[in-house]
């Protein structure tokens, strides 16, 4: 074997559930805590004044730099520091990159870091309790690309600008695409999503681990409230979690150097990487992603691999619309389990470093498995970024490799779009946004006669409320100069 095969060698993953947020520890103590856990399960106890470089995944935290802190506190402040931008594709990004240099030789031992302490900060919020963070110092050595600008000043314009206003539209897009009736669509996405809290349920690790069932998850209620149509809060990401999870990555010569046990090793085989056209504006379409059909599928072309042969899978899943389109470009089947972690609503989804958990329950998965083989899939931004990276026990039968097939991606077929139009389009998707009294914002993507695409609004309270009851895509509807949309 290539002696600088990159392979896994620790993992941890670190829950804290607080009752008192001036009990909670920071993000970069959770940080810590996640990395010496990490150690302790190499087996190795010399292995940290060792480590060349330490990678922290961007979070919402307000530190500037927090990787040279992490460094000192676990013994190698001498290692280099590298951070993130903001996307949850970052943290397989990472692994790519970072795989990708313990095989040319340039590392030989990395850790890999990461945590969000939302719980604490929504309980402190509660308690009029401002939390305390360290001042950490300096620039990072090497960053892993730069923050994107993914929003046109088309959907600015119309105030949609969050997640929760845009994956919605994405999941009316898909029902529309299927042919489906709103009551059979939700009934379905509401099955897949009990799918991800049972698997949820058998996840050490996960934040909910009671299991939940469908008609709880699409029936809105005072502890369900509804988000966006046609979302209530168990179809969103729960960001409001403490977690943290630290991975440790290094060359076969430095694990078999610091006599890590073999049990503990497991192999990335490939890795890929494309981000669709970064604008949603500027897309084809509303229900599908080229950037998953072809990274994904070269990351399983490379390893050799048809979905049929994959034992496990978790497919990044912040939103159900986010697992329908990636479940459809790579063929994989919804009676099979498309997560190993839960999923970022019932697993937990600490934001940015939530793959690194998923990263580390494959480990784990694949440790207790011996010949199995699992595929990770993370996306950033509004189905924007995507890595995707496959995993096993079994030396792969040639070196990792890597494909950036961002040139591909960019030939796929695209769209004008207008930030204003005064007249007559046909209805694309759209979503129903709501407070606490019920709907406030309906938001809608059309296109015009010409096929381009624009964006409307419309705080007509009868209509909001028909929006949620009868299937508006494909209908016709007038926009005014100022962005107001009446249906004809």
């Amino acid at each position: 074997m290539n002696p600088n095969t990159p392979v896994i060698v620790g993992v941890s993953q670190q829950l804290s559930r607080i009752t008192d947020p001036r009990e909670a520890d920071e993000p970069v103590d959770m940080m810590i805590n996640a990395v010496l856990a990490a150690a302790e399960d190499t087996e190795c106890a010399q292995l940290l004044p060792k480590v060349e470089s330490v990678r922290v995944v961007r979070g919402i935290w307000r530190y500037k730099q927090p990787a040279a802190y992490v460094a000192e506190k676990i013994g190698c402040a001498h290692a280099q520091t590298m951070g993130t931008p903001f996307g949850g594709n970052s943290v397989q990004s990472l692994v790519n990159r970072s795989a990708l240099e313990i095989l040319s030789g340039d590392k030989s031992l990395l850790v890999l870091t990461g945590a969000e302490n939302g719980n604490s900060l929504a309980k402190a919020r509660k308690a009029g309790v401002e939390l305390a963070y360290r001042e950490t110092h300096g620039s990072y050595d090497r960053m892993l690309g730069e923050a994107d600008d993914m929003q046109s000043e088309a959907e600015a314009v119309r105030g949609i600008r969050q997640p929760i206003q845009m994956y919605p539209i994405f999941e009316n897009a898909i029902r529309y695409h299927r042919g489906e009736s709103l009551p059979d669509h939700i009934r379905r996405v509401s099955e897949l999503w009990a799918g991800f809290s049972r698997v949820a349920a058998g996840n050490p690790h996960a934040w909910i681990t009671n299991a939940v069932d469908a008609e709880t998850i699409r029936t809105p209620s005072a502890a369900n409230r509804m988000v966006s149509f046609p979302y209530p809060k168990l179809m969103n990401s729960n960001n409001a979690v403490d977690m943290s999870a630290a991975l440790i990555m290094c060359s076969v010569a430095k694990a078999r150097s610091l006599d890590i046990p073999e049990s503990k090793w497991i192999y990335p085989w490939t890795g890929t990487d494309a981000h669709d056209h970064k604008l949603v504006s500027a897309r084809d379409n509303l229900y599908s992603s080229p950037a998953i059909r072809i990274a994904g599928n070269r990351a399983l072309e490379m390893a050799g691999l048809a979905v049929s042969d994959l034992d496990f899978v978790d497919v990044y899943s912040c939103f159900p619309s986010a697992v329908q389109v990636a479940a459809s470009e790579l063929s994989l089947p919804a009676s099979r389990p498309l997560t190993v972690t839960g999923g970022l609503t019932f697993g937990g989804g600490p934001l940015n470093n939530y793959v690194m958990h998923s990263i580390a329950r494959m480990v784990e998965l694949t440790r207790e498995n011996a010949g199995k083989v699992g595929l990770i899939t993370a996306n950033g931004g509004f189905l924007t970024k995507h890595a995707f990276g496959v995993y096993s026990a079994v030396p792969p039968a040639q070196d990792f490799q890597h494909a950036n097939v961002q040139s591909e991606v960019d030939k796929t077929p695209s769209r004008e779009w207008l930030v204003d139009h005064d007249g007559e389009v046909m209805i694309e998707s759209y979503t129903v946004m709501y407070g606490g009294d019920g709907p406030v914002t309906g938001h809608f993507a059309c296109l015009t006669s010409e096929g381009k695409r624009t964006w409307a609004n419309t705080t007509d309270n009868d209509l909001m409320s028909e929006l949620t009851r009868s299937e508006f895509c494909g209908r016709r509807a007038r926009i005014d100069g100022a962005g107001e949309l009446t249906v004809l």
